[in-house]
């Protein structure tokens, strides 16, 4: 198999419109992979239109991009993002709405009055930005606002107006919650049962304003892009209202649909007022149609609005794919439900109809995903010439997510090409290839070699999603992830029983409190490597930063991802670890520091050790070098001994050490080190009783007055290593 580099993006992902729900993708993984590929053609299929961002990427990129999009809400978010309406269309839609009367005031005026509340310091009348809940109670325990009149600002115990008003407005929900119900279904529909289970998670206030708002939007008598524009504020101001808002935000991406113990009731209007800065930043348009119309060869983006099986029989001879793309989808019960609701209130019932089997479905287990995901790869076979490559993002990875998908993916007959892991907090990329694949049988032993080969190349333990992915990947090279005779649920249960087994060889250490072998981390028991891969990164930095006096981060990391490929790749934790033990930032710039160019620290390195020289002399100990050490000895025994280091390279010390020796550092070393101590249960382990000393203490004690035996002991005894009080990346 291939060892791709790990793609990095050039931006952070999106903070957009239903962020929490879609793929966290870094923007330019896309382009960056596009740049190195070699493709027949510029027709991209993106099969499972999961990921707006992603195939825009590739539209900019200069390719045109086949997406189909069964959602109506990743569909609508798609033509959003492709060809956003001006600021000023937002604008003025929420002012042609907020102008509507309701009886004999304004809506917008209207609708903010549910929110008031009084400042707790002031006693004015000011609108709340949110309500906080407890799960299951009838009443808001607190409020959030911002007094304009005093700036009081913060959480503050709820009134007993809040409290009574909250009541008021429960006492008419059921008119409004069957006005919500019959926009998704029609009130004879078996799905009903369903839709009303999904607008349980509406509280009684965020309902009324929705169904008010919705009930006026076709009455209004808008432009076809201010309607747009309308739509898109409604969209979010939908997400806005429901209970998935933890308070604190313990779940930012929320998966089930379930109301948190505690959860914010967001103030629907400011919602609204708010996304217009959120729809108005989503960047520069691309062409955009929908099949079968054409769109430009310079790029664009044709939304097929249908099923991939579909497709696969209509434009296979029309239209010649030269790569697919995409983020592989995962379990998300939350959007999927409410994009069905979502669906019925702003484009009516027939929008929800294809999509209706999200409201009856409640449980997405891994066995039902790697089901559909095998149905979608075999309609992608049938699309593909032999051959093409598909290159597919695996974002927030967990173990039994990849079980999922490498396992539906080789059963429908694609082979894997490469993986690329970086940490559990980022995509996974990988590259299938449509052909067909030869099997052979795979044995727990060859499960045991390949996570002991991989062990022994990084040199360091690691989280099991990196042992798992390992071992996938050889489970997936012998085609023996799936047997044709056992279904998928079956499929996944004897890989992880295969897992369980080959893990208990005595040549792992797991280095966790529980038995579960998904925690903690996984080494191996007996390390005799003299360089981990955080060692080997260092150096590649160092001697990187030695050639190139002035780098910006990401030439850094690119040129790192391309000399630590696949599962080797570092983590920016590890990078910016090692940048600030070595290089000084300027704006953009790294720059190496003065002191750590070779020839500084090798003079650093000869005047250290002439001082542990001297200060030997004078405890009156005889010196003795012999290879890395420098001993203190007395009536021929050695009484202490010193590894001098340059560098953070601790497991080359600790090698060439014994429990007596001393291993002298820069300070400018020591965060770096007690990083690799945090992320290497291993090395901690081994660093528990070792002494360390930084070359500034050892400069103080050279010019100590009085010192003796007793002192230097001491001294050496209070110098530990401290972490790096701004280093929060630990991975």
């Amino acid at each position: 198999m291939d060892s791709q580099p790990y793609f990095s993006g050039f931006r952070p992902a999106d903070t957009g419109p239903l962020s929490r729900f879609l793929p966290a993708l870094e923007e330019g993984v896309l382009s960056a992979w596009l740049t190195r590929q070699t493709l027949t053609g510029n027709w991209l299929l993106d099969p499972f239109g999961f990921s707006p961002r992603l195939s825009l990427e590739a539209a900019r990129s200069g390719y045109r991009v086949l997406v189909t999009a069964n959602n109506p809400v990743a569909r609508f978010l798609l033509e959003m993002f492709a060809n956003p309406p001006a600021q000023s269309e937002f604008v003025a839609a929420l002012a042609d709405l907020g102008a509507i009367k309701k009886g004999e005031e304004r809506l917008a005026a209207h609708l903010q009055s549910l929110y008031l509340t009084t400042c707790e310091k002031c006693e004015k009348q000011i609108y709340a930005q949110a309500f906080l809940w407890h799960k299951n109670s009838s009443t808001p325990y607190a409020r959030i606002y911002e007094c304009k009149h005093c700036g009081d600002a913060g959480e503050r115990l709820a009134t007993n107006e809040d409290i009574k008003y909250a009541v008021k407005i429960a006492a008419t929900d059921s008119l409004h919650r069957s006005r919500a119900y019959e926009k998704v279904v029609a009130l004879n529909d078996e799905d009903r049962i369903y839709a009303e289970e999904a607008i349980e998670h509406y509280l009684p206030r965020p309902l009324y304003v929705l169904t008010t708002i919705v009930n006026r939007l076709d009455r209004l008598n808008l432009s076809s892009e201010r309607k747009r524009a309308l739509t898109a504020l409604i969209l979010l101001a939908c997400d806005s209202g429901n209970t998935l808002w933890a308070h604190p935000s313990e779940r930012p991406r929320p998966k089930q649909l379930t109301t948190p113990n505690q959860f914010r009731e967001n103030n629907v209007w400011m919602e609204l007022e708010r996304g217009i800065s959120l729809w108005t930043e989503t960047g520069a348009p691309v062409p955009l149609e929908t099949w079968p119309h054409k769109i430009p060869e310079s790029g664009g983006i044709l939304i097929y609005e249908g099923r991939l099986k579909d497709l696969a029989h209509e434009v296979k001879k029309e239209i010649p794919i030269a790569a697919a793309i995409g983020s592989v989808p995962r379990p998300n019960q939350a959007f999927w439900t409410l994009s069905a609701l979502w669906a019925g209130w702003l484009w009516g019932k027939e929008a929800v109809e294809p999509y209706k089997s999200a409201l009856r479905r409640r449980r997405y287990d891994w066995a039902w995903n790697a089901t559909a995901l095998n149905s979608a790869f075999n309609h992608l076979k049938d699309l593909l010439p032999d051959g093409v490559q598909f290159f597919g993002l695996l974002p927030e990875p967990e173990p039994a997510f990849l079980t999922s998908a490498f396992t539906a993916a080789s059963a429908a007959g694609f082979s894997l090409q490469s993986v690329a892991l970086r940490t559990e907090h980022d995509p996974v990329q990988v590259i299938w290839k449509s052909e067909s694949q030869k099997t052979n049988a795979a044995q727990v032993a060859n499960l045991r070699t390949s996570i002991f080969d991989y062990l022994t190349a990084r040199g360091e333990p690691v989280n099991y999603l990196h042992i798992h992915a390992a071992g996938l990947i050889a489970l997936a090279e012998s085609n023996t992830l799936k047997q044709p005779a056992h279904e998928f649920d079956e499929a996944l249960r004897k890989t992880h029983t295969l897992f369980e087994s080959a893990l208990k060889d005595e040549r792992f250490a797991h280095y966790s409190a529980g038995e579960n072998i998904e925690t903690g981390m996984w080494g191996l028991a007996s390390d005799t490597q003299k360089d981990s891969l955080s060692d080997h990164v260092e150096m590649a930095i160092v001697t990187f930063l030695q050639k190139n006096p002035i780098a910006i981060y990401l030439e850094i990391e690119n040129e790192m991802n391309l000399l630590f490929t696949g599962m080797l790749t570092p983590s920016k934790g590890l990078i910016y670890a090692i940048l600030n033990s070595y290089a000084e930032r300027e704006s953009a710039i790294w720059k190496l520091r003065a002191e750590d160019f070779t020839s500084a620290r090798r003079n650093e390195l000869n005047n250290i050790s002439a001082l542990i020289e001297s200060i030997g002399k004078r405890l009156g100990y005889t010196i003795r070098k012999a290879d890395k050490l420098l001993y203190w000895e007395e009536g021929g025994k050695p009484v202490h001994s010193f590894y001098v280091l340059a560098s953070a390279l601790i497991n080359r010390a600790l090698e060439a050490s014994n429990a007596d020796t001393i291993i002298v550092i820069p300070g400018g070393r020591a965060a770096l080190i007690a990083y690799k101590q945090e992320r290497d249960p291993s090395l901690k382990a081994r660093m528990k009783n070792q002494r360390v000393a930084k070359y500034r203490l050892l400069r103080t004690i050279s010019e100590m007055n009085i010192l003796t035996r007793e002192s230097f002991d001491e001294q050496i005894a209070n110098d530990p290593i401290e972490k790096s009080a701004g280093q929060m990346v630990m991975f």
